[in-house]
C-alpha cells in the first residue's frame, strides 16, 4: 500500500506495535545542516587522486560510485579507501586522519556558518531540518518508545547540531564516531541495545537515509524505515535514494515525516 511520500517495501514485516525504541541516523534523516557532503567530498578525492591534473571519466565515475555506495559509514573508513586509492595511483602514502582532518576543515566551512546563524537566531531551525521530523520523534517518544541518534559524523559535531536545531531533547542517548577512532557508532548503539537493554530484533525500528543502517537493521532483525529525504527542498521523496533504499531492503519508506500518521498506523500494524 502506498500512501502520500510513503510505502511499505515488504508487507511480510510490519511491527504491529511491538517496536520499544527506535534508533535514528541523523545526517540526511533528521538534518540537513550537511546537505552538500558529496559536493566536498568528490572534488577532494579526485584532487589527491589525480593530482594536478582534470581526472578522467573513469576515476570520476569510480568516486561517484564509491560515495554513493559508502554513505552513511563513519567519515574515516571513506578516507581509508581514498588513503589506498591515492597510494596506488599515485604513489603518495598519507595516514587517511590527513584526509580526514582536510575533508572535515573544507565541509565545516559552510556548516560552522549554519550553525553560528542557528546559534544567533538569525535562522530558523526548519530551514534545517527534514519536513515534519520534530514532531516525528514527539509523537514517538509520547508513545513511550525510546529513540536513540546515531551518527557516523564526530560526536562533538553531532551533539552541537542535535543541540542548535531542537533534535537532542527526544533523544535517551546521542552517540558519534568518537574522537580519531575508526568504529561504528551505529552498529555500537545497536549492540549496546541488545546487551544493556535485553531489547529484541522485533522491539526494535532503525530509521535513516543510507544503506548502513538498513542494513545493520536487517541483521539483528529490527524494522527498517528508510528516509528517501530530498535534503534540498526537505520534504518528498528523493529517487536516487529511494533506489539504494529498495535495494538495501528497507521494510519500509518515506520522503519525509509529514506523513507521520501513516508511519504511525504502519508501526501499529494498521495498513
Amino acid at each position: 500500500m502506498t500512501c502520500p511520500a510513503f510505502e511499505i517495501l515488504n508487507p511480510d514485516r510490519v511491527p504491529r506495535g511491538t517496536v520499544r525504541a527506535a534508533v535514528f541516523d541523523f545526517d540526511g534523516t533528521v538534518s540537513t545542516l550537511r546537505c552538500g557532503w558529496e559536493g566536498v567530498m568528490g572534488p577532494m578525492m579526485l584532487e589527491f587522486l589525480s593530482p594536478g591534473k582534470a581526472p578522467d571519466a573513469a576515476l570520476a565515475e569510480e568516486v561517484r560510485r564509491y560515495i554513493d555506495e559508502s554513505t552513511g559509514i563513519q567519515t574515516v573508513y571513506q578516507m581509508q579507501w581514498l588513503a589506498a586509492r591515492v597510494e596506488e595511483l599515485t604513489g603518495v602514502s598519507r595516514d587517511p586522519w590527513f584526509y580526514k582532518d582536510e575533508y572535515n576543515r573544507r565541509l565545516m566551512l559552510s556548516v560552522d556558518a549554519k550553525k553560528r546563524a542557528l546559534e544567533e537566531g538569525s535562522a530558523d531551525p526548519e530551514d534545517y531540518l527534514v519536513a515534519g521530523s520534530l514532531a516525528f520523534l514527539a509523537a514517538l517518544k509520547d508513545r513511550g518508545i525510546d529513540l536513540y541518534l546515531a551518527s557516523g559524523t564526530d560526536h562533538a559535531d553531532v551533539l552541537r547540531e542535535a543541540e542548535v536545531l531542537g533534535a537532542a531533547p527526544y533523544f535517551t542517548e546521542i552517540r558519534g564516531a568518537p574522537a580519531r577512532k575508526a568504529s561504528c557508532s551505529k552498529e555500537a548503539v545497536l549492540k549496546a541495545l541488545f546487551s544493556e537493554k535485553n531489547f529484541t530484533g522485533s522491539e526494535l525500528l532503525v530509521a535513516g537515509d543510507g544503506k548502513v543502517e538498513i542494513g545493520l537493521g536487517r541483521q539483528c532483525g529490527a524494522y527498517t524505515l528508510g528516509a528517501a529525504t530530498d535534503e534540498e527542498t526537505r520534504r518528498g521523496v528523493n529517487p536516487v535514494k529511494r533506489a539504494r533504499l529498495v535495494k538495501a531492503g528497507a521494510d519500509a519508506l518515506t520522503g519525509d515525516f509529514t506523513n507521520a500518521p501513516a508511519i504511525l498506523r504502519w508501526l501499529d500494524g494498521e495498513l
